[in-house]
């Protein structure tokens, strides 16, 4: 965060937005394992005070936001490319990758504990944590802050989709089937972390060959380990 500035000036810096509630930010930036009240005290539930709710929000926010700006950008373009193409940008690995561009790690309020075992720098949390504060600026100023803080933030991810992406399950599919091997088997090879923010590892296999991968989602890590053995498979497909 920007030295000099006060914990709340510097995460509103972050957002380009000074919050009329700042209250909804702290919330925003709050994880679960810090919030005030868990299941059990006060008899409020699991994760109250913590930033889910406002997650929820902000993710449909996002993708309101960022269908807008993709539908500006490729008139031309049908919904299949527009689909694909809103599928990359608001992925668990370019919010992630968004969060920490913009310093969002330093801003996040965890347990000490989960900041000693690294979760600031888990994927899944940042981009739940960046999804939270998209829905903060909306509660908080409205459409408009929300979408300048999008269509500045997400700017290279955009700028980088020359062509309507395909997805990596998608991709490994159609590699299978053009040199008529089975499809893609997918299998949960481990799972670990605590209940509410579990980590999955899926492998997958296509012609004797494995890739794996691990998100806080099972369809985010299928993705992941889709890409890995497309990887792996790289030299075989390259003309």
């Amino acid at each position: 965060m920007q030295p000099g500035l006060s914990p709340d000036a510097a995460a509103q810096a972050l957002l380009g937005h000074r919050f009329a509630r700042p209250a909804l930010l702290a919330e925003a930036l709050t994880h679960r394992s810090a919030a005030p009240s868990g299941r059990g005290r006060r008899g409020r539930p699991a994760g109250a005070g913590s930033n889910e709710r406002l997650e929820f929000l902000g993710d449909r926010v996002l993708g309101l936001l960022v269908a807008e700006w993709l539908t500006e950008r490729f008139p031309e373009e049908q919904e299949g490319g527009l689909g694909r193409r809103l599928a990359a940008l608001v992925s668990q690995p370019v919010l992630a990758e968004v969060a920490e561009r913009i310093g969002l790690p330093e801003a996040l309020s965890v347990s000490p504990g989960e900041a000693r075992a690294g979760v600031k720098r888990r994927a899944t949390v940042l981009a739940d944590a960046l999804e939270a504060a998209i829905g903060a600026l909306f509660l908080d100023g409205g459409l408009d802050p929300a979408r300048r803080f999008i269509r500045q933030a997400f700017a290279a991810a955009m700028e980088g989709q020359a062509a309507p992406p395909k997805d990596a399950k998608t991709a490994l599919q159609e590699w299978a089937q053009r040199r008529g091997h089975d499809l893609p088997a997918y299998r949960l090879a481990a799972q670990s972390g605590p209940s509410h923010a579990p980590v999955f590892t899926i492998a997958v296999t296509v012609a004797g060959q494995t890739g794996t991968g691990q998100a806080g989602a099972k369809r985010a890590a299928e993705q992941l380990a889709a890409s890995a053995l497309l990887a792996l498979l790289e030299p075989e497909t390259s003309p």
